[in-house]
């Protein structure tokens, strides 16, 4: 059973969607009549997955899903009758992970709940490897420049410096990287 956040303005369609997820196993966390407060909601609720109908998503509303799915990322579902390829780029640029034009039917609910969640997991995963590839990225680089500065005030070769970095952080029992960007700064401060 998964606890959905449901954005809808009509309370009769909301009330038809509520009655969808439960016929389809689902607990409401909490209705909201637009995406206004949607990280506070979110963080309040804790929903494993949010789900937006609107007839087109509003500029505010794609707004408050990037705010939320920076602070606080979750699965979103959205129903829309708008199916202008612009709009659905910029929905799931704000991220939606699933964007479905039509209305809401209980029979496919489940499974269009699943698409989402499989593709809010694999872009999840690819951000975590993306942002991990950008950190030893940065690492390597000050790591290089530290060798050169160690190379030049030194006249070692590259291998001497980057041993005389490796000896130096295990000594201080730290990373590699870190003694590195000491390295760095001091060197800053005394040219």
């Amino acid at each position: 059973m998964l606890r959905v956040l449901v954005v809808e303005s009509s309370r009769e369609r909301a009330a038809d969607v509520c009655a969808a997820l439960a016929l389809a196993g689902h607990q409401v966390a909490a209705v909201l009549s637009s995406a206004m407060d949607l990280s506070d909601q979110v963080l309040a609720t804790k929903p494993d997955v949010i789900f937006i109908q609107a007839d087109s998503p509003s500029r505010d509303t794609l707004e408050h899903l990037a705010t939320m799915n920076r602070d606080c990322p979750r699965p979103v579902l959205l129903f829309s009758q708008d199916s202008d390829s612009a709009m659905i780029r910029r929905a799931v640029k704000a991220g939606v992970s699933s964007y479905v034009v039509d209305s809401v039917s209980a029979e496919r609910l489940d499974s269009l709940v699943e698409v989402a969640i499989a593709q809010f997991e694999e872009f999840q995963t690819l951000r975590a490897e993306l942002d991990d590839a950008n950190r030893k990225l940065s690492e390597r680089i000050v790591v290089d420049k530290a060798k050169g500065l160690l190379m030049k005030a030194r006249g070692l070769d590259e291998e001497a410096a980057y041993h005389a970095l490796r000896k130096l952080a295990m000594e201080r029992g730290r990373k590699l990287a870190d003694v590195a960007r000491d390295v760095v700064d001091m060197a800053s401060l005394l040219l």
